[in-house]
Order: C-alpha cells, then structure tokens, then sequence
C-alpha cells in the first residue's frame, strides 16, 4: 500500500484528489493539509510513501516546503502538482530533490502512474508542462532511462520497427514491452514514437551512443 500525503490549499480540489486516490486498492491517503507551514510536521507525523504537493499554498509554497522535506533523515520522495509550470518551478523542484512534476489537468491515470513511479524511486516528469511558459520549454537533464529501455529506444530511433526488434536485440516480445512501457511512462510519452523524440530533445539516447 503507498501511503500518501497531499498538500492542496483549494477544499473541492484536495476532496477530489482524496476522491479519486481512494479508488485505487494500492493507494490511500493518510493525511492531508491546506498550508505549507503544516506540511512537514504532517509528514513527521505520518510518514508518507509519497508527499503530493501543490505549488501556491499559504505559509511557505510547496517547492520550499520540499526542501525541508530533502533535509529529513527518511524523506519521503515529492510528487509536484501545479497548474503552470515554468522553467524557474522546474529548475527549484530539481534543487529540492521532487522527484514527480505534473499539471493539474493531466488525466487521472497519469497521477496514479507519477505515485506509483516516484513511490518506486524513479522520476516522473510531465512533458507537457514543456508546452507551458510560451513555449520556452523545460528541459530536463537527468536521464530517467535504464541502459536496456535506451537501447529500445536508440533502436526505433534508427528506425527499426517494434514488431522487428525481438530478433535485433535478442529479447522477448514480452521484455520489450516492458521496456517500452516503462520507457513511455518514465517520458510521460503517449506513444513509443514520442518516448524516442522525447529522449532524442533531450539528449539520453545521444548519451547512451557516446558511452
């Protein structure tokens, strides 16, 4: 069971979230808080899986309130959750160790998939939010892909087919799913053809051919 904290200063947003949290059998809420101020004795307090935070909250924000989270003994991994994301967000939830940056109006299953994923320990980065800001972009220059799922990718890059790359990489149809499904998630990719566009921009599947 993941246990999860939120921090959201709007009632019917945080009831909404708790709502549709309370759906899934592997996550539950175990606290919930309106301010940033009360964010780290609550997590103190309860000891969360995952910290699900909002940006703009009352008492200090949700990005400085991560910080003080990083400085814990046993942090719990940060799950941002804003409505506008912006390099400088970005760049200060990066320097406070989130793991997990999602817009508010991502679908559902998106939310449940960011909690699980930094629950796991991984990085869950919404690549929408590179459409926010006028389009500036965010860019994002921690590679969250494992060797094998990068070896996937590099191999549609190349422009190998998904149907053909059981016999090019010596891997199961099953294990190749898998690696492309992780690989979309950890992209926040809806489809494999993004997920290799999205780690080509940012420069993982180039990294992965210099080494």
């Amino acid at each position: 069971m993941i246990k999860v904290l939120i921090a959201e200063d709007h009632d019917l947003i945080r009831g909404a979230l708790i709502a549709l949290l309370s759906e899934e059998r592997d996550i539950h809420v175990v606290e919930e808080v309106s301010r940033g101020d009360e964010i780290l004795d609550a997590v103190v307090g309860c000891r969360p899986d995952v910290a699900l935070l909002d940006i703009g909250l009352p008492g200090i924000d949700g990005l400085e309130a991560a910080g003080l989270i990083k400085e814990l003994a046993e942090p719990p991994p940060v799950l941002i959750l804003t409505s506008v994301g912006s390099p400088g967000n970005f760049d200060r939830a990066m320097a406070a160790g989130v793991r997990g940056f999602l817009v508010k109006d991502a679908p559902a299953h998106r939310l449940t998939d960011a909690i699980r994923a930094v629950a796991r320990g991984e990085r869950y980065i919404d690549l929408d939010l590179a459409d926010d800001g006028g389009g500036d972009g965010v860019e994002i220059t921690s590679n969250p892909l494992t060797a094998r799922e990068v070896t996937v990718l590099a191999a549609l890059a190349a422009g190998e087919r998904a149907a053909d790359l059981r016999g090019s990489l010596g891997l199961s149809a099953h294990t190749i799913r898998n690696y492309l499904a992780a690989a979309r998630l950890k992209t926040g990719a809806r489809s494999d053809d993004e997920a290799v566009r999205i780690a080509r921009a940012n420069g993982w599947l180039q990294d992965h051919a210099d080494g």
